[in-house]
């Protein structure tokens, strides 16, 4: 660690930085925009950072009772926003962009708090919420249908787009609020009202949130019920997901969590749009630039200390150059800057609570006892400056594919390092050998081997990458994934179709009624 956490000027930086964002020392367990409730008699939670475990400000968890408050609004909200024009619509979500923009380093900051990854990692994560916002901009003059010719003589038929209704998200902690975004801001255009619960470990950026966007409601004198916020545990997150007055549940976290909420979504005949377990492989070829891959595994792999969807997990190289790879790897991890994450040198900060270090160390333990080697990294740090026992060295063991441990998503800084010989063959069938299929990365300078990555044989991942690393997705492209990631897909390209209910018009201009296929069907008088 370069800088102690007792020599960083934290505490009225930080005390400014709640001021801006609205945050009290206890927060309501709800808000409908305009209006917060919630703020009595109810379950108290404090939350802390995982940094220097700090107590940050405490919240009101939300009762049965908030939840149907909530739902009424949301209703009420969606009577107006949905007759209201798409590109008006999109006037309040490029308002709220620019209020992200005054609010970035504010924001930023307390992502990285709160969470716990570096602080150009929270900036990095506000400039993904305006980009979204952007992009939804635009997006609100091309909610476009399609024209079909008919069979039938002077018909016409077409498509075209609805709003859904309430649109739940239930969020995870490692991206407080730029998922949340993805969904919110799409949504929004599509004329769809937003109830948000977010992950109880990071409610205050999502408080924060509401706190900006109700500047930009009241100014344009919207309703309440447009974008909502829901503090609670799992509970509230099981009513929403059997909830029928909520047509579509986007819900991002582990895979466990996913099935439980597809379950119930689906068992009520919902629509569920799910972003769930990644075990991201990064294939490294022989005629791989060694410098740009290695440099893209680093980041991959410990950025925000390994608790990324998209964190690569899996390293597959090829047994002419492993060792190459495998040395400088183990060269530099050791020197990885490790502390608090609001330090201008820190690149590693600490994982998200106990729970998570635990999990890392069951991993590395099971991971060896199947014949996996550590290689470096692995180790809890303690001492003044790492009080909170939530900071790791991050790991990479030498292992196998098959290995049950190697099969399953840590949500850690560890990455298996897996070698293989022969053509991309083999190693594409290693890359696609787990149950998870997020994002995948190949680097090679050989098109052969780019190409068969990309092929309809090649990579099952929902991402599929060449010369880039498995993690840092642009918002202009759909994410998501396949297999046990859930098939969801979030953010740019034409993934605001989810969000809105799709319908067929067939019009008949003519004074006959034809019917299709030909059939007659005479009545007689």
């Amino acid at each position: 660690m370069k800088q102690t956490i007792e020599e960083l000027p934290l505490n009225k930086a930080l005390a400014d930085v709640l001021h801006q964002l609205g945050i009290k020392e206890l927060n309501p367990s709800y808000s409908t925009g305009l209006v917060w409730g919630g703020q009595e008699g109810r379950t108290v939670k404090k939350i802390r950072s995982p940094a220097d475990g700090n107590f940050i400000s405490s919240v009101n968890m939300a009762t049965a009772d908030d939840y149907e408050q909530v739902v009424k609004a949301a209703q009420e909200a969606f009577k107006v926003w949905r007759k209201v024009p798409s590109p008006k619509r999109g006037e309040i979500v490029r308002q709220i962009g620019q209020k992200l923009r005054e609010h970035k380093e504010a924001l930023g900051k307390l992502v990285s708090y709160e969470m716990g990854k570096i602080l150009q990692e929270g900036l990095g994560e506000v400039q993904e919420m305006i980009d979204i916002c952007d992009f939804a901009v635009g997006l609100s003059r091309q909610l476009h249908g399609y024209t079909m010719h008919s069979e039938r003589p002077q018909h016409r038929m077409y498509e075209q787009y609805h709003p859904l209704g309430i649109v739940g998200v239930i969020s995870a902690f490692n991206f407080p609020v730029a998922v949340w975004s993805w969904n919110a801001m799409l949504a929004t255009v599509c004329g769809d009202v937003v109830i948000w619960k977010p992950s109880e470990k990071t409610p205050l950026t999502a408080i924060a949130c509401q706190h900006i966007i109700r500047e930009v409601l009241v100014k344009n004198e919207l309703p309440e019920g447009i974008f909502n916020l829901i503090i609670g545990d799992a509970e509230i997150g099981s009513l929403m997901s059997h909830d029928n007055r909520v047509p579509l549940v986007s819900a991002t976290g582990s895979t466990t969590m996913g099935k439980k909420v597809g379950e119930a979504v689906g068992a009520r005949l919902g629509k569920s749009l799910l972003e769930l377990g990644g075990n991201n492989a990064i294939v490294i070829t022989e005629n791989a630039d060694l410098e740009m891959a290695i440099r893209a595994v680093v980041f991959g792999a410990v950025g925000t200390c390994g608790q990324r969807c998209t964190s690569t997990r899996r390293l597959i190289v090829h047994e002419n150059v492993y060792d190459k790879v495998k040395e400088r790897l183990v060269k530099i991890y050791p020197n990885l800057p490790i502390g608090h994450p609001l330090s201008n040198t820190t690149l590693v900060g600490p994982l998200i609570d106990k729970d998570a270090v635990e999990a890392f160390q069951q991993a590395l333990a099971q991971v060896q006892q199947e014949g996996g080697t550590l290689l470096t990294g692995g180790e809890v740090l303690n001492g003044d400056s790492y009080q909170t026992g939530t900071y790791v060295t991050p790991a990479i063991v030498e292992a196998e594919n098959h290995f049950a441990t190697v099969q399953k998503e840590t949500f850690a800084p560890i990455l298996y390092l897996i070698k293989y010989s022969g053509d991309i063959e083999n190693a594409i069938e290693l890359q696609n050998g787990v149950r998870q299929g997020l994002s995948s990365a190949i680097f090679s300078s050989s098109l052969l081997e780019t190409e068969a990555f990309l092929s309809h044989w090649g990579s099952d991942c929902g991402i599929a990458n060449v010369n880039v690393g498995t993690s840092g997705a642009e918002i202009g492209g759909a994410f998501g994934g396949e297999k046990d990631t859930g098939g969801g897909r979030e953010s740019g390209s034409d993934a605001w179709r989810v969000y809105m209910r799709r319908q067929t018009n067939t019009i008949n201009y003519s004074r006959e009624l034809p019917l299709a296929q030909g059939i007659k069907f005479d009545i007689m008088d």
